[in-house]
């Protein structure tokens, strides 16, 4: 059955984007311990996807067995490069398509793409409407409450215009582009736009647990969660029993955690290569490896991390030493 926004699971539960962290592997854990969750792809560049580039379409490479539905987040500029993009997706069998107008990063607002494009609506809403002609597939964007500050008006009037254009959902990130990820998110400007529109509007920004979705859903059709996995991806699963009913327990201590960081390790290792795979697990190691003594210790060893046998010697290693207890 092909995938609707509009007939999904709601309130829908969302991995959000992240450039470094949400490759195959990390979609794979995280699809291990809920698997009702939606993944969204690191965002990719349209322009590399129309050139071909093999680093670019490695990024949108997924396990449909394990991974759907899949939403692949692409960022430009170029509409020509939006249509033509869209549709070498479909034809790698994503289930829908995410379109990045909401990345801070210097480097991404520099070159006109993310957040830049809260500054042309018109060409925001061209966009939408660029990527819809290349695809049957649903398009959706992910955006930010504005570039200094929030004018609720104006924002409002941004989102119908993707709307309009053909966006079929929109998740709104709670702070502006200036703010990055400072202060706290603000999510009334959210509920605001939800009031407005017709399509599923998804919130974004600070939810740490399932007390925060439960208490930040309101009148919103589900919720993205994003850093906060980094360190407890388990707090999915905690939210979707929150959502859907059910119970569930977290692993508390390191030897009941233990697992889930090897599976990663083995399944980064298996998408990437042994070499890149266990460097760049090492970010999570660190993320993983905390609440102990001798916790940073083991950290500044496992960021040297090189094999996929030298990983499970110090995981273990970590493991005698803290005993079943941490």
């Amino acid at each position: 059955m092909k995938f609707s926004w509009k007939n999904c699971t709601k309130p829908i539960l969302a991995l959000a984007p992240m450039a470094g962290y949400t490759d195959s592997a990390y979609r794979q854990l995280i699809k291990s311990i809920e698997p009702r969750a939606i993944c969204f792809t690191e965002f990719t560049s349209v322009d590399g996807i129309v050139y071909s580039s093999k680093k670019t379409l490695k990024q949108l490479d997924f396990n449909p067995d394990e991974e759907r539905p899949i939403v692949a987040q692409i960022f430009g500029k170029k509409l020509d490069h939006f249509t033509e993009a869209a549709k070498k997706i479909e034809e790698m069998g994503a289930d829908a398509i995410d379109l990045n107008m909401g990345c801070p990063a210097k480097k991404v607002v520099s070159s006109d793409h993310g957040s830049s494009l809260l500054k042309n609506p018109c060409h925001a809403a061209d966009i939408v409407a660029a990527t819809v002609r290349g695809t049957s597939l649903p398009v959706s964007v992910k955006t930010r409450l504005g570039i200094n500050k929030v004018d609720i008006e104006w924002f409002i009037a941004f989102c119908k215009k993707l709307e309009e254009a053909g966006a079929e959902l929109i998740t709104i990130h709670g702070r502006t582009a200036k703010q990055m990820y400072l202060g706290k998110s603000d999510w009334e400007p959210i509920y605001e736009v939800k009031r407005n529109l017709k399509i599923p509007v998804i919130g974004n920004g600070d939810v740490l647990s399932a007390a925060d979705a439960v208490g930040k859903l309101k009148n919103l059709d589900g919720v993205m969660v994003g850093r906060a996995t980094m360190s407890n991806p388990w707090v999915m699963a905690e939210i979707a029993a929150a959502f859907y009913g059910g119970e569930y327990t977290a692993p508390k201590t390191f030897a009941e955690k233990l697992p889930y960081l090897l599976k990663h390790c083995e399944l980064s290792v298996q998408t990437k290569g042994e070499n890149r795979g266990i460097v760049e697990m090492r970010k999570n190691f660190v993320q993983a490896i905390r609440g102990f003594d001798g916790a940073s210790e083991y950290r500044a060893r496992v960021v040297h991390i090189s094999t996929l046998e030298e990983a499970k010697r110090i995981l273990n290693e970590i493991l005698e030493h803290v005993g079943q207890s941490a």
